[in-house]
Order: structure tokens, then C-alpha cells, then sequence
């Protein structure tokens, strides 16, 4: 018998007793297959079933179980899951390829009902106040789930904040950190990065400046452009690069016109990688649901189909039904063509160069 050669290999053994004991326990019967592990979990076929085991966060694990499925020839898809079990529930069915939800809990599996959209909240006033401050600066406003904040070239530089605050900082060397006071209880914070207490301790006490904003703006849009070398400035975000291509070239995507639009769920933090949405008017003047994305994303499919859901729930009522995905070229893998086709509305994607 081989020994386990390490932790991983020792949890998927783990996850594959435990899926197969689920199984069993739910369809009254022993199960003879041998469950196969995979980046976030385990997986087996029964009887043309895929069951599925999601270890941890689940939330962008949709895409990659779908994967699975398809790629052992099963006929439909059982997923299990302990987190975010509401949101793939909602994304599961915007498949024609059948999948049931199932909440694991000790070794009974619970149906899951889907969970609407949390409705999109609005910026507030006093948040929006300090957009003429970003404008002068030279960045670009960006609204998205109500948090205002400042982009150039799709990387966010200065975030609308309530106090009290630590500050932010980046640890590129040639930005430094600062804050533009707005209403009272309100303040811009200017930078790439995360909060850092003793960068904030450091540079506590200085008057934020548009002059400050502006510094932080040229540095970064040196580095934000196709032909720039290689820098943490331009590996960061780079759908949001892609998609502000296209905002300011429409042709690029063989729109009329783009804007940004929020994504499904708020992005964890600017240094998750996640899609970056869009909506496109065409020159029949329809309304495009653009999907913008950077490296092999599995959860691709589902996350778009999400958005053009969030958008229509959110009450954009004139959305044509086609969506339109956009990757450079060797980002596009034959697995998201394959999910694509899945999907219960048209997916297409598109490369760009």
C-alpha cells in the first residue's frame, strides 16, 4: 500500500472516504467507485452521476465541478458543499447540464435553495462628493457596490473610506500614501495596496493633496500599458486593464459604446483576481453584458452568467440575452467553450490580442 507523501495527498484520501460515505448514505447503497481528487475537492461517478465534494470556500467552485463532470462523461452533477452553498445554487441554474446543490451536514445532504441577488447599493452623497477631487488628480471614478474609488488604467489608486482608518500602503517603493479629507467622518485614501498601521503611524498628520493624488497617478500609468515591461503595477488587475481598453477603444470589442458596470458579489479585495464587467452597446443599439478576463478561470462561465443575471435583477431590463466573453488568446481553453455551451443562455467568446 503507498503512504501518503504528503498533507495534500493524505486530505484527498480523507475527502474521498468522506465523499464516498455521503453518497452511499444518501442513495442507501454501497458505492464501488473509487472518487478521483481534484484542486478543491473529490469527485466520483455513480450510474452517470458526478458527485462532487467541495473542500473550503466553494464560492468560484461552479466552474471547476461542471469541468469535472463534463470531462468524465457524466450526465449530470451532485455537488456538496459547507460554504456559499446559496450563490451555487442561483449559478447552477443558469445551466442546461442538470446540478443539485447539497449542504453536507455530519452525513446527511440537504437540498439547497438558491439565494437571490443582494440588492446593489448606492454611493453615498458624501462619498460622491470627493469624486471632483479623484477627477483632479487624474484618476478615473469608479462606482461599484457602492464604494467609490479611483482607477487608472483599471487599478484602483484611492478608495472613499469612512474613518477611522489605518491607511493604506504599497510596498512598490516609488508610490507613497496619503488621504484627502472630505465631509466629516469621510476620507480619501490614496495609494496601491492594503491597510498598514505603522506606514499610517509614519505618515500620520499630513494634509492629503491632489498634488499627492496626481504623483501616485503618473507613477502607476507608466506601467499600465501593453508594451510596458514586466512590474507588479501592470500584473495587477489585469482584467480591469482589459476592460478599460475597451471602455476607452468601444471598436476593440465592435461596440458602439462600453461602461463599467459591478460585478455579481463585491471583489474580496483589489488583489483577488476576479472578472471585470461591463456593459456594451452595440450599433443597434442593444445592451451587451461583457465579460472581461486574464489567465485560465474554470469559473468563468458561471461568474458571467451570474453577472448578466445581477445586472437584470439590479434593473437593467434591456439586456439582450447573448453574453460575450473576453480573453486574450492563450487564455481560452477548450474546457470554457465547453461550459459555454452549457449554458441555458449564449455564451461567446471572443480573443483579443
Amino acid at each position: 500500500m503507498n503512504r501518503p507523501t504528503d498533507n495534500t495527498e493524505l486530505r484527498q484520501r480523507l475527502l474521498g472516504v468522506k465523499l464516498k460515505a455521503l453518497v452511499g448514505d444518501h442513495l442507501g447503497t454501497a458505492v464501488d467507485a473509487e472518487p478521483s481528487g481534484f484542486r478543491s475537492g473529490s469527485g466520483l461517478v455513480v450510474d452517470g452521476r458526478a458527485w462532487v465534494l467541495i473542500d473550503g470556500d466553494a464560492s468560484r467552485s461552479l466552474g471547476p465541478a461542471i469541468a469535472w463532470a463534463i470531462r468524465h462523461d457524466a450526465e449530470s452533477l451532485d455537488l456538496i458543499a459547507e460554504t456559499a452553498t446559496g450563490l451555487l445554487a442561483r449559478r447552477a441554474g443558469y445551466f442546461s447540464f442538470p446540478i443539485s446543490v447539497w449542504f453536507a451536514e455530519d452525513r446527511l445532504l440537504l437540498p439547497v435553495v438558491a439565494e437571490p441577488h443582494a440588492p446593489l447599493p448606492a454611493a453615498r452623497d458624501e462619498h460622491t462628493d470627493l469624486i471632483a477631487t479623484i477627477e483632479a488628480g487624474g484618476a478615473e471614478p469608479c462606482i461599484e457596490h457602492g464604494v467609490v474609488t479611483g482607477e487608472v488604467r483599471g487599478l484602483e489608486v484611492c478608495r472613499v473610506v469612512d474613518e477611522p482608518t489605518i491607511g493604506r500602503l504599497i510596498d512598490i517603493g516609488e508610490i507613497e500614501l496619503s488621504g484627502q479629507l472630505g465631509e466629516p467622518g469621510v476620507r480619501l485614501e490614496v495609494g496601491v495596496g492594503v491597510n498598514d498601521r505603522e506606514a499610517f503611524q509614519l505618515l500620520h498628520g499630513d494634509l492629503p493633496t491632489v498634488d499627492a493624488l496626481s504623483g501616485v497617478v503618473e507613477a502607476v500609468r507608466s506601467h499600465r500599458s501593453a508594451d510596458a515591461p514586466q512590474h507588479p503595477l501592470n500584473r495587477m488587475a489585469p482584467e480591469r486593464f482589459l476592460r478599460w481598453e475597451a471602455v476607452n477603444d468601444p471598436a476593440r470589442v465592435d461596440m458602439v459604446s462600453v461602461e463599467p458596470a459591478s460585478a455579481p458579489v463585491p471583489r474580496p479585495s483589489m488583489k483577488d483576481q476576479a472578472p471585470a464587467v461591463a456593459v456594451g452597446v452595440d450599433d443597434g443599439g442593444r445592451r451587451n453584458v461583457l465579460v472581461f478576463s486574464s489567465g485560465v478561470d474554470l469559473d468563468l462561465v458561471p461568474f458571467a452568467l451570474d453577472a448578466h443575471a445581477a445586472l437584470a435583477a439590479w434593473g437593467d431590463t434591456e439586456l439582450a440575452s447573448e453574453i460575450t466573453l473576453h480573453l486574450r488568446d492563450n487564455d481560452l481553453v477548450s474546457i470554457t467553450r465547453d461550459l459555454a455551451e452549457h449554458a441555458a443562455v449564449t455564451v461567446r467568446c471572443s480573443t483579443l490580442n
